[in-house]
């Protein structure tokens, strides 16, 4: 969970014997220059990652991860979800995904406007960090960083799709939408990406400008700092079994202090 500091190795000259005899003593061999632990280095990182690709199949792994999870909590403490489980699969499936009607879904606004885009940064840092172009990148004005990120706004599309529609969603576990009591509305294909992708770009800005300036070599600060003023990748980094306030653009275990010039 942690990346391993490189030691670099000193090269040792070697002397050469003169050709002819001489008067004078032969010079004594240069010392070895000593061994020093090199500091993390972004330039490093990216070469060990330079001939990496997209790692799919964790990425799929930790989006089906994060959906069992949501629907699981559903089924554990929603009786209405439990309750649907014992219709006709296919049949209320098809049924809820195709009564459309408008914009709203009539969920509250704290589940459409922050429970929605904390799923959809949540997806998005899925991706980010399955990237080997993107998962160690701080907030930069630059293509690279924003490239990273519309990939990441991307991801995050597809898997709301999937969560609203999919055979293993919303409109199939619980039929959501199903009429006549219910229906299904744009609003979360919509704002689960767009507001999510909003969320993960404040918590970049966050983690650059606030936490890395803050947390300093503290143990209880720098965790307390990572996972709480970034609770979507907090919850990304657990989907892929990694510390909660684990960086790929500063890596740091609890039993370490952070390399000089990591920050």
């Amino acid at each position: 969970m942690d990346l391993l500091i490189t030691i670099a190795a000193a090269a040792i000259a070697a002397g050469q014997a003169p050709s002819a005899p001489s008067l004078t003593p032969a010079a004594a061999p240069a010392a070895p220059a000593p061994v020093l632990p090199a500091p993390f280095s972004s330039s490093k990182f990216a070469v060990s990652t330079a001939q990496e690709k997209f790692n799919w199949n964790a990425a799929i792994a930790q989006s089906f991860f994060f959906l069992g999870i949501q629907q699981g909590y559903r089924i554990a403490f929603q009786p209405f979800t439990r309750e649907q489980l014992k219709g006709r699969y296919v049949r209320d499936w098809f049924r809820s995904v195709t009564n459309y009607q408008g914009w709203e879904d009539g969920d509250p606004f704290i589940a459409n406007y922050i429970g929605h885009p904390l799923q959809g940064s949540v997806t998005a840092f899925i991706q980010v960090q399955n990237d080997p172009r993107g998962r160690a990148l701080a907030f930069r004005m630059n293509r690279e960083y924003w490239n990273s990120r519309l990939r990441a706004l991307g991801w995050a599309t597809l898997t709301s799709v999937f969560y609203e529609l999919g055979p293993l969603g919303d409109a199939a576990i619980g039929n959501v939408g199903m009429p006549p009591k219910q229906k299904k509305g744009l609003v979360d294909q919509v704002i689960t990406p767009t507001l999510g992708m909003s969320w993960m770009l404040g918590e970049d800005l966050l983690d650059r400008y606030v936490i890395a300036k803050l947390e300093g070599n503290n143990r209880v600060i720098k965790i307390l700092l990572r996972s709480w003023l970034n609770p979507s990748r907090t919850l990304a980094n657990f989907l892929r079994m990694r510390d909660p306030w684990h960086r790929d653009s500063r890596p740091w275990r609890v039993d370490q202090l952070v390399a000089p010039g990591t920050r």
